[in-house]
């Protein structure tokens, strides 16, 4: 495996790539036939980047094509336009690209703040108009083997997609260039999708599934009748609750909700999927769809053993639906994918109706709802009714208990069973990982005061890593430039701190002259760019600042100032 990186400026270029096999680096600086010779040697090898798939193939493939590296990154990065269409025949250049990036709104740069991890950047502008000198080019390799290294990192914590990706392949016997595809062209491959010569013009000429029994909410089936307009949404009161439904699913939740009792969670497994084969709602471009039926019944199986192998045939099942309304796909089929959102929609609506007599609805949302026993005794009852339309649509229904329920809104709550475990959503609570690390101490501060009943200031005052207290903040390139108290910031991602010093200033994000404040950054901070992993909190941090943050998004929970 090679993990590689190119940097593009305007009168050079460089890549760096390191080989796992032998630990070696090959840095190769504006000598495209070096690039081509070393290319030809490790053509069968997988090539691994950080969003390499819409960017680092392609300038290899332009330099291997014969075209400057200058022209397919104006192409991409100025023109905004997607590689491919650059020149039609890189689909002919053979590389077995692998791409690590799986949030597309996250940059390399944050996942590596995120780790604690070293952050800065290098002081030469890629808008630099002459060639790079010497110790440019220097500083540039610097860089960007860190980038490299970095990538490392993220394929090794994301080293499950990489697995499945590889084992989907082997399962299905397809040639080694297929790493290179998406979860949903995977999808679309396997499945021997392929979209009709001349497209369909039925995509509103959706049907609500034929086992649908709805009486008292039919203005929500009215509102798909006579909607032709994705933009619309209906807001309606459902069981006591606000919901909203859309064409991408619907929600409804009692906001501010704090609660104790018998709770269950009543989910759909694998909804979507299940929509698909026992309502015919899956792609009508799908050649044979009961090889879908089989794959999505050996995954179930694989997962009722505990079997690894379940792993990369969920990336079929769960690819396929959204690719249904991707244009470029060869599951293209937006009718069947409203389908599929409305019919299950609708049928949650069904079972709400049928629960809403005899228990309290918490919240809604796409695939489930969670509902409050008003006595123990009644679980009898309502899995009774669950079981009726369980019979009655087909689908199969998964519980979960709870004891204890904090719900700020739809999309913010915590789950709290007997045991004292949790589930939480939403970004003020959710279990955070080493990608995904903005403000721990926030999050640990509020779900410790709610779930242990541990107050905010015990959590925040008595932790030394700083690792916990950081801001990783991203300047967007619709902004000119970060300024640091009257400081052009060289750098687009911070890592910041509140802080108690007067010398240190307020970091700002400034566009045509004008600065612009960066949410839940601190008046007052200080940054720190370097690596922090091992790095306990100096005096000059405010743990006020976070423990006021803490209280602030507690009282939205409770519904308080």
């Amino acid at each position: 495996m090679l993990f590689y990186d190119f940097e593009v400026f305007k009168y050079d270029w460089l890549v760096v790539i390191t080989n796992t096999e032998d630990h070696s680096e090959e840095v190769i600086v504006n000598n495209e036939q070096a690039l081509i010779d070393f290319y030809n040697e490790h053509k069968t090898d997988i090539w691994v980047g950080y969003n390499s798939r819409h960017y680092d193939q392609y300038i290899l493939k332009a330099i291997i094509c014969g075209f400057t590296p200058q022209e397919i990154n104006e192409w991409i990065i100025v023109k905004k336009e997607p590689g491919w269409k650059f020149y039609k025949d890189f689909w002919k250049i053979q590389l077995f690209n692998f791409d690590v990036m799986t949030n597309k709104f996250r940059s390399l740069k944050q996942l590596e703040g995120f780790q604690g991890h070293d952050i800065r950047e290098s002081s030469v502008d890629f808008n630099i108009d002459s060639e790079l000198t010497s110790s440019q080019v220097n500083e540039v390799i610097k860089y960007c083997r860190h980038d490299v290294h970095e990538t490392m990192h993220i394929f090794m914590e994301t080293i499950t997609e990489f697995e499945s990706q590889i084992e989907l392949l082997k399962m299905f016997n397809l040639p080694l260039k297929n790493i290179s595809k998406t979860k949903a062209q995977l999808s679309a491959f396997i499945l021997d999708a392929k979209q009709p010569k001349v497209l369909r013009n039925d995509e509103f000429d959706f049907s609500f599934p034929n086992t649908l029994r709805i009486d008292k909410y039919k203005e929500v089936l009215n509102f798909y009748m006579e909607n032709k307009d994705y933009k619309k949404v209906f807001e309606t009161e459902i069981a006591g609750v606000h919901h909203i439904f859309a064409w991408g699913g619907l929600h409804g939740a009692r906001s501010n909700y704090y609660g104790t009792g018998y709770f269950l969670n009543i989910d759909v497994a694998s909804y979507y999927p299940a929509l698909m084969i026992e309502y015919g709602y899956l792609s009508r471009n799908v050649k044979n769809p009961d090889k879908f039926r089989e794959i999505r019944d050996t995954r179930l199986k694989y997962k009722a053993a505990k079997d690894k192998r379940q792993a990369p045939l969920k990336i079929v099942i769960n690819g396929t639906y959204g690719a249904m309304k991707d244009q470029y796909n060869g599951l293209y089929d937006p009718l069947m994918a409203n389908n599929v959102c409305i019919g299950g929609m609708t049928l949650l609506l069904d079972l709400i109706e049928k629960l809403e007599p005899h228990c309290d609805i918490i919240q809604s949302n796409t695939d489930g709802v969670l509902v409050k026993l008003r006595s123990f005794d009644d679980y009898e009852l309502i899995d009774d009714i669950c079981y009726e339309w369980e019979q009655r649509t087909h689908m199969e229904l998964e519980f979960e208990e709870f004891s204890k329920v904090i719900q700020k809104d739809v999309n913010n709550y915590i789950l709290v069973d007997a045991e004292g475990n949790y589930k939480s959503k939403g970004s003020y609570v959710k279990k955070l990982n080493n990608l995904d690390n903005d403000l721990p101490i926030v999050n640990e501060a509020i779900t410790n005061f709610f779930v242990k009943n541990i107050e905010p200031e015990e959590t925040i005052f008595n932790c030394k890593d700083l690792i916990k207290f950081q801001k990783i903040v991203k300047v967007s390139s619709k902004y000119d430039y970060a300024r640091y108290g009257r400081k052009r910031m060289n750098e687009r991602v911070f890592r910041v701190f509140a802080s108690v010093d007067t010398n240190d200033h307020n970091l700002t994000k400034v566009k045509n002259g004008s600065s612009e404040k960066i949410p839940y950054v601190p008046e007052r901070c200080f940054i720190e760019n370097g690596d922090i992993t091992k790095m306990e909190v100096p005096g000059k941090l405010d743990y006020w600042w976070y423990l006021d943050l803490a209280i602030d998004r507690i009282n939205a929970f409770l519904g308080g100032e």
